[in-house]
């Protein structure tokens, strides 16, 4: 009898967590060990902020690009925004990921979907270039 294994491939990328903002990331349950985005070769792409997940197959993805320098009070915590239908997972005010989708992605904020997520991971540019995207894009609203 053969046993056969199955290697998945997942790139993980944690959150750069702003450490003076940890009271108000604590009612989100945020876990710094756990949580994250993770890029599977199995083509999926998995977002988790304390009991908050995103998930999608990388072919629901359109692009990726680098957004920075956020207002602070709009930069902590899962949020929908209120201009559009995104939301974010954020831990930081300096800069993140906003990851477009081609079909909307549902979460508990919005059943009816959301059509980017920005997550303020550590690696801005290993995450923008794991899912296809530019580098650089618009900039944030200064703060």
């Amino acid at each position: 009898m053969t046993n056969t294994y199955i290697v998945l491939k997942v790139t993980k990328f944690v959150y750069a967590i702003d450490k003076r903002y940890l009271p108000l990331l604590l009612p989100f349950l945020l876990r710094p060990t756990k949580d994250g985005v993770m890029v599977t070769d199995e083509g999926s792409f998995v977002a988790t902020f304390g009991l908050f997940k995103i998930a999608t197959p990388l072919a629901n993805i359109t692009g990726a690009h680098i957004t920075r320098n956020y207002r602070w009070w709009t930069a902590f915590g899962v949020r929908a925004s209120r201009a559009d239908d995104g939301l974010t997972f954020g831990t930081n005010r300096d800069g993140g990921v906003c990851v477009h989708f081609a079909e909307k992605v549902s979460s508990a904020l919005r059943r009816s979907g959301h059509s980017a997520l920005t997550v303020t991971v550590a690696d801005l540019e290993g995450l923008t270039r794991a899912l296809g995207g530019g580098i650089e894009g618009p900039a944030a609203p200064p703060a």
